[in-house]
């Protein structure tokens, strides 16, 4: 049995005995893309392929911590029922022994060429980082090429994370790194092939520009046309915090501007998050068959609290963001859940025409673990306006103020931690709530707020409360669980 094999059959192994440990959390999610078992982080390789969307991830199957990371494999006809594929991606390798770290999928000539980062540290304690290929027929089996990319001059080895893409008959990667000087950037590559790349310098970061001391690093870059405009995406670390911005450990967020496919030169505006809640990281865009741009990030974000989710105690840790949609509209990137998750919907909608009054109600029916809420024609001009959920959240706009908070109990503490953004006015929120998680969608999709949050298992209520005169509607839809 070769190195390969000897990992995959460990971690089935491994996977398969703690899987029936994680099916008794009362916190396993209804409808998000989760671990079997172990650790899942950055959504990977997310493409549609074969007449399936393919969205690979990094995994940590033997335990709830980080390591020597596996790609795990999630396919699906429709982005609402997915199947839990065999590994991809095993770190068996030498230029990969300590992780197959992030990276992007694009297809070519009817295969599907896989580019991620071989992860490799020494016993001196030094890290060496390769660009690799992996090529597939299937989608499911892959034959490794090795390293594509070595490490160029001017960069520490935290070089990592590489987005493929093809335009104007020329191959371009954009990869996150950190300069020698030690500034986050993002560098670009281009390629006639796939497998000889030229280095044509950094798009972003790296001590020039609009970015030029935006944190140590960059992650997870993503370079894209949306309408009129070329989006990049990254994970910056090392930001402080500004206000009501950068309020996690790490960010994740986006510039826009236009690229040059000829000089790859790059210019673009200010840095905007793409999230305003507690738990996004890392997202991945692809484009499919119908000309959508679509999002998928990690529900959280590598810190130090990690260990204290109580799902640890069921041998498994994190989830997958719903996919979204992307548009811009006024230079601004929109996020709109797919339209289908519709088809989680089951039955008729409750739906309440509401007055409020200086009081709180709770409405018949509107109530559940895993619902979709559609709150619209809100009309708030005075005073606040809130709902509480299950008795651990709470989502309120300040009219006055002109400032929507998402609340939630802290699960280190208990202590009631918020995060906020200006909101000139609100009109419709859209909220997909399972179990532990929730996904705010705010005027359709000009602000979203991403959180994990435990309440009590027990607790399904809900409750709306204004301070003054507030008009709105609802619909209430209980959702389907799908088990992945």
């Amino acid at each position: 049995m070769n190195r390969d094999e000897q990992l995959r059959r460990e971690a089935v192994e491994t996977v398969n005995k703690n899987k029936q440990i994680a099916e008794q959390d009362p916190y396993r999610l209804h409808y998000h893309i989760m671990p079997p078992a172990g650790l899942l982080n950055d959504p990977n390789g997310f493409i549609q392929f074969g007449g399936k969307y393919h969205l690979y991830y990094q995994w940590m199957p033997f335990k709830t911590d980080h390591g020597a990371k596996f790609w795990g494999h999630y396919s699906s006809s429709d982005l609402v029922n997915w199947k839990h594929e065999e590994i991809a991606l095993a770190p068996s390798e030498w230029f990969e022994k300590n992780g197959c770290y992030s990276g992007s999928a694009i297809e070519r000539d009817g295969k599907l060429y896989v580019f991620y980062t071989g992860n490799v540290k020494n016993e001196d304690g030094n890290r060496e980082t390769y660009q690799c290929l992996a090529v597939s027929e299937d989608g499911l089996h892959f034959d490794k090429k090795g390293p594509v990319l070595e490490l160029p001059k001017g960069y520490t080895a935290h070089f990592r994370d590489p987005k493929v893409w093809k335009q104007d008959g020329k191959y371009f990667m954009v990869v996150g790194t950190q300069t020698a000087d030690l500034k986050g950037a993002a560098a670009l590559f281009s390629s006639g092939n796939l497998t000889d790349w030229e280095h044509k310098g950094i798009i972003a970061g790296g001590g020039t520009g609009k970015l030029k001391n935006f944190g140590y690093m960059f992650e997870c870059p993503d370079l894209f046309r949306l309408s009129d405009k070329d989006i990049l995406i990254f994970s910056p670390q090392g930001l402080e915090t500004e206000g009501m911005k950068y309020q996690n450990v790490y960010q994740a967020g986006y510039v826009t501007g236009e690229f040059n496919p000829e000089t790859g030169e790059y210019t673009h505006g200010d840095f905007d998050e793409l999230d305003r809640g507690f738990d996004f990281y890392a997202p991945q865009t692809t484009e499919d068959i119908t000309g959508r741009r679509l999002l998928f990030a990690w529900m959280s974000v590598p810190d130090q609290k990690e260990q204290d989710h109580p799902t640890t105690d069921y041998k498994w840790l994190h989830n997958m963001t719903l996919p979204r949609e992307l548009t811009l509209n006024n230079g601004k990137v929109y996020q709109q859940p797919v339209r289908e998750l519709e088809a989680l919907r089951e039955g008729e909608a409750v739906e309440y025409t509401a007055e409020l009054n200086n009081e709180t109600v709770a409405f018949n029916g509107v109530l559940g673990k895993a619902v979709e809420l559609l709150i619209e024609d809100i009309e708030v001009s005075e005073g606040w306006f809130e709902i509480s959920i299950r008795g651990n959240a709470r989502l309120v706009y300040s009219a006055n103020e002109k400032i929507l908070t998402l609340e939630r109990k802290s699960y280190t503490n208990g202590i009631v931690e918020k995060r906020q953004c200006k909101l000139a006015l609100l009109s419709s929120l859209r909220l997909f709530l399972d179990t532990s998680s929730a996904e705010v969608f705010v005027n359709e999709g000009e602000e979203t707020f991403t959180a994990r949050f435990y309440p009590d298992p027990e607790n399904k209520e809900m409750s709306f409360g204004a301070s003054q005169k507030t008009n709105f509607k609802i619909k209430k839809w209980n959702l389907q669980k799908k088990f992945i």
